[in-house]
């Protein structure tokens, strides 16, 4: 089993940067497949990005050039940067690890842009 925590949001300018990170504890992180999903209020959560247990990657077009994916696999951690902010990024950012067939889910890490 997986238990997931993530840190690094809060309230931030349009135009600004956060860098969330998603710790995982336990065993075979390196071969998890981890995402970033986030959900605005009165919205369904909606998924952000992807890293596979390489290199790869994937994004929702909506954060497509502003926003990147990465792990560190001898930490444990996968890492959302996430720059160029708009207000409508303002969620709460969950991220999840699958590994077939289970996924585990974090609490989650509330970002809001505002001004």
């Amino acid at each position: 089993q997986v238990q997931l925590v993530e840190s690094g949001g809060g309230l931030v300018q349009p135009g600004g940067s956060l860098r969330l990170s998603c710790a995982a504890s336990g065993s075979g992180f390196s071969n998890y497949v981890m995402s970033w999903y986030r959900q605005a209020p009165g919205k369904q959560r909606e998924w952000v990005a992807i890293i596979y247990s390489g290199t790869s990657t994937n994004y929702a077009d909506s954060v497509k050039g502003r926003f990147t994916i990465s792990r560190d696999n001898a930490k444990n951690t996968v890492y959302l940067q996430m720059n160029s902010l708009k207000p409508e990024d303002t969620a709460a950012y969950y991220c999840s690890a699958y590994q077939r067939p289970y996924t585990y889910w974090g609490q989650g890490t509330q970002v809001t842009v505002s001004s």
